[in-house]
């Protein structure tokens, strides 16, 4: 195969794995942000503690992510026949791979805001600064490097599962390795469709370990001195208070 013929093929191909990926990493982080941090606001000593509710949560997230991709694709075909009329192209892939993102990224979530600092959360406690004041105005903030550290590592795990989706007929990249690369013996295709592959991961990773390093050292956890955090939390706190008295 000539490369006038597979340029238009992987031009397509890398079109398509954008779509996915991308569609299916903004409902995973859509879904599994909040899903995250309620994980840690339930959990045992957490600002909305029940551990029922919590343990509840944490087993059908842990449930959701022991399946393999390729069975939670099959298992869900049905689903994503009716919410998109059909079990195959890149519109039918982003229902698995989103389904399979959530959970996915809701424990790096989880893990990410478990390690902000506790002097924060009771700083904005003590001025009055209620459960949704502390998650928008201590929790996120605190925690976004490791969010966008969290986020970067479930794109290139969606990119990997977009592969995959490929051998069942979703398209992409993984659909060109395996149709031409496997199947009709197309070496040479398949190897360059690798490499773009790796390209795409180590641009993806690089821009989110540059913002991420940017967000440390603007503010976060690296960012100013922790009584300066303290006080810029209580007083952002004390604002939201006045504003709704």
């Amino acid at each position: 195969m000539t490369w006038s013929e597979m340029q238009p093929l992987l031009s397509q191909a890398c079109w398509d794995t954008l779509y996915m990926v991308g569609w299916s990493t903004l409902i995973a982080v859509v879904g599994g942000l909040p899903l995250g941090i309620l994980l840690v606001l339930t959990d045992r000593g957490g600002l909305l503690q029940n551990i029922v509710a919590n343990k509840v949560i944490g087993q059908v997230v842990n449930i959701a992510r022991s399946m393999p991709f390729i069975i939670l694709m099959v298992a869900l075909m049905t689903f994503t026949r009716s919410i998109t009329g059909t079990t195959i192209g890149r519109e039918a892939a982003i229902v698995p791979l989103a389904i399979g993102a959530i959970p996915f990224f809701a424990r790096l979530v989880e893990t990410a805001v478990r390690e902000v600092d506790g002097g924060l959360v009771e700083a904005v406690q003590s001025t009055g600064g209620n459960t949704w004041t502390i998650v928008r105005k201590v929790l996120v903030p605190e925690a976004l490097p490791s969010l966008i550290a969290s986020t970067t590592t479930t794109i290139v795990a969606l990119i990997g599962y977009s592969a995959m989706a490929g051998t069942v007929g979703a398209g992409g990249l993984g659909d060109i390795a395996i149709r031409y690369g496997y199947q009709r013996f197309e070496t040479e295709l398949m190897w360059i469709t690798v490499a773009i592959l790796a390209v795409v991961i180590s641009l993806i990773q690089f821009a989110g370990d540059f913002a991420a390093r940017s967000l440390h050292r603007r503010g976060g956890r690296s960012g100013p001195a922790p009584k300066l955090r303290l006080l810029k939390a209580a007083e952002a706190a004390s604002a939201d208070v006045g504003k709704v008295a």
